[in-house]
């Protein structure tokens, strides 16, 4: 299939945007509500650190769709991870 290089940067692009927004509503939930139970401690520091091998994939490619939404799902995984705890070691202090 001959697809212009144009078409396959918005395409990469449009997945990156989605994927990578996909995340957002997850942090805002995780801040309004001040508790992350629900949340699987192991599966997003995995993803997290799969986003930033993809990162790293993307800069030796010099491919920057690759490397802003994987940097930018990053951030928002270890944002998710850190909340999940702070928020249980404060539920798990005030058991206590």
């Amino acid at each position: 299939m001959d697809v212009p290089s144009a078409w396959i940067t918005v395409i990469g692009s449009a997945a990156a945007v989605c994927t990578t927004a996909a995340f957002v509503p997850q942090v805002v939930r995780v801040v309004r509500l001040r508790r992350a139970d629900e949340i699987s401690l192991g599966t997003f520091s995995l993803f997290a650190v799969g986003t930033l091998v993809w990162t790293v994939f993307g800069v030796l490619l010099s491919a920057w769709p690759i490397i802003l939404a994987n940097a930018i799902t990053f951030v928002l995984a270890m944002t998710i991870v850190a909340l999940k705890l702070r928020y249980d070691r404060a539920r798990k202090d005030s058991r206590a």
